[in-house]
C-alpha cells in the first residue's frame, strides 16, 4: 500500500491531457466489432484500457497494443459466439456494461468477472432486458450485493429494450453497441428522463465514426439491425474529465499561475466539457489560445482566492464532483452539489469520501441523500486522508494542498493507474510538491 503525500507548489506550464478512456474503450469495441484491420490512435495506457483490450481479445478480436506509439492495431478477426470463456473486467465499469450485450448479440456462453468494487455495481437493468429478448443472465455471485461473477447464455434477439433513463449511461450505450450486430430493428425506449446525456451522445458519435446509425426518437433510439462497422484510422480525443483536476488546481493556486492544457477538443461531444463552465462560475478564468486551453485566477491575492461558491446539478457531470468539491471546499460561501447519487456507487462512495476528506483536512462539508452541502473555508490544515482506492478522489486531492497550512497525505496512492498511471509525472512537471510513500 502506497500512499501520497502533497505539498503544494506553485504550478505553471503546460500539461498534455491523456486520451479520452471513455472515448477510447468506445473506439477499442468498435474497431473490434468490424472484423477488420484497424488503427485505434492515441490510445494511452491504463488498467481500464487494459481491461477493455482483454475483453475484446476474450471475444475473439486480435489487438496489439503498441506502448510507444500509443496505438492499438486489430488485424481481421471476425468475433465468435462464446464457449464459456472468461471476460475479467478488472475494475471496468465501462468495460462490463458495454461487452455484457455485445456478448449477448454474438451468442453462447459466457463469464464475466471483475475487481474491487466492481461485482457490487448495479446490473439489475441487464438482468431484466436481456432475459426479456432470449439471452439468459446468471448472477454467480456468493454474496447478496455481488452480481458477479455472472454467466450469459443463448443469444439476444431484436425488440424493444425498456430502460430507466436516470441509471448510469453505461447500460444505454452498451444497448447501441450490440443491437446493430441483430437480424432486425430494436427499439430502447427510455422509462423516465435521460442523466449522463454527454456519454451518449459520445457513443453514438463514435458509433457514426464507424458507420453504424441510430435513429432519435421521442423516447429513445430505432436501431436498424444487420449493420456492419466499418473499418477506421480512428484517433482518441483528450479527456476532459481528467482536465477538471487542473482546472482545479488553476484555481486555487497561491500566485494565480497559468497553467495551460493541451489535447482537448474545443467541439468535442463530452460532457464533461461542462468543466470549463464550472470552475468559470467559481471565479477562474479560461481561453483559448493555438488550440490550447489557458486557466488561470487573476483574483488569487483576494480572500478565498477570490472564488465565490456556486450550485453545480451533477446529473450529467458525476465524474467532476470530486475536483469540484475540492474547489467548493476553499470557495467563500456555500456550494450545493445536487443530483449525484449515482456516486455512491461508483469506485467508492464518492459522496462520503469527499465529505470525509474535506472535513479531514479543516474543511467544512456534508452529505445530502443526493449530493454535498460544502461551506467554504479560507485554508485547509492539512492531515492524512482516505483515498478509498478511487483514482479520482486521490487525484483530486493534489488541488486541496494548495491551498492547505500543511501536507495533505492520501491513501491508496497507485489508484491513479485505473485511468492516469502518468498523473504525479505530470503534476511534477507542473511544479507539484509530493512524494509518494510505501507505508507497507
Amino acid at each position: 500500500m502506497a500512499e501520497v503525500v502533497y505539498r503544494g507548489g506553485n504550478l505553471k506550464g503546460t500539461v498534455a491531457l491523456p486520451s479520452s478512456k471513455s472515448a477510447a474503450h468506445r473506439a477499442l469495441l468498435c474497431a473490434a466489432l468490424s472484423g477488420e484491420d484497424t488503427v485505434v490512435s492515441h490510445v494511452d495506457e491504463s488498467r481500464d484500457i487494459e481491461a477493455m483490450l482483454s475483453a475484446v481479445s476474450a471475444l475473439g478480436a486480435q489487438a496489439g497494443y503498441r506502448k510507444e506509439e500509443k496505438r492499438v492495431l486489430f488485424r481481421g478477426a471476425g468475433l465468435h459466439p462464446g464457449s464459456g470463456e472468461e471476460i475479467n473486467c478488472l475494475e471496468s465499469g465501462n468495460t462490463l456494461r458495454f461487452v455484457v450485450p455485445v456478448a449477448a448479440a454474438l451468442g453462447g456462453e459466457w463469464i464475466f468477472t471483475g475487481s474491487g468494487r466492481l461485482p457490487q455495481r448495479p446490473m439489475s437493468v441487464y438482468q431484466e432486458v436481456l432475459p426479456q429478448n432470449g439471452a439468459a443472465y446468471t448472477s454467480l455471485g456468493t454474496q447478496t450485493n455481488e452480481n458477479l461473477p455472472l454467466k450469459l447464455s443463448g443469444k439476444l434477439m431484436p425488440g424493444v429494450f425498456r430502460i430507466p433513463g436516470n441509471i448510469s449511461s453505461q447500460f444505454i450505450s452498451g444497448l447501441l453497441f450490440a443491437l446493430p450486430l441483430l437480424d432486425g430493428e430494436s427499439e430502447i425506449l427510455l422509462t423516465s428522463p435521460l442523466e449522463s446525456e454527454g456519454y451518449v451522445e459520445l457513443t453514438l458519435s463514435v458509433l457514426r465514426d464507424f458507420g453504424v446509425s441510430c435513429e432519435r426518437t421521442r423516447l429513445g433510439w430505432k436501431i436498424p439491425g444487420r449493420q456492419k462497422y466499418s473499418a477506421a484510422e480512428y484517433r482518441v480525443e483528450g479527456d476532459w474529465s481528467q482536465a477538471a483536476f487542473f482546472l482545479s488546481m488553476a484555481a486555487l493556486s497561491p500566485d494565480g499561475g497559468k497553467l495551460r492544457l493541451s489535447g482537448l477538443d474545443p467541439d468535442s461531444v463530452q460532457g464533461d466539457k461542462a468543466c470549463v463552465d464550472c470552475f468559470e462560475k467559481f471565479g477562474l478564468r479560461t481561453c483559448w489560445e493555438d488550440g490550447t486551453l489557458t486557466a488561470w485566477n487573476p483574483n488569487f491575492h483576494e480572500p478565498f482566492g477570490g472564488l465565490t461558491g456556486i450550485v453545480i446539478d451533477a446529473s450529467q457531470i458525476n465524474d467532476l464532483v470530486p475536483a469540484l468539491a475540492v474547489c467548493g471546499a476553499l470557495a467563500r460561501g456555500e456550494t450545493r452539489i445536487i443530483n449525484a447519487q449515482r456516486l455512491r456507487l461508483k469506485e467508492s462512495d464518492r459522496l462520503h469520501a469527499m465529505q470525509e476528506a474535506i472535513t479531514g483536512l479543516g474543511g467544512r462539508a456534508e452529505e445530502t441523500p443526493d449530493g454535498l452541502l460544502i461551506h467554504g473555508v479560507p485554508a485547509l490544515s492539512g492531515g492524512r486522508v482516505k483515498g478509498e482506492n478511487d483514482h479520482r478522489v486521490v487525484m483530486a486531492l493534489a488541488a486541496a494542498s494548495l491551498r492547505s497550512k500543511a501536507p495533505v497525505t492520501v491513501t491508496d496512492a497507485w489508484s491513479i493507474q485505473k485511468t492516469y498511471p502518468h498523473f504525479y509525472e505530470d503534476l511534477q512537471k507542473l511544479g507539484g510538491v509530493f512524494h509518494v510513500i510505501d507505508v507497507g
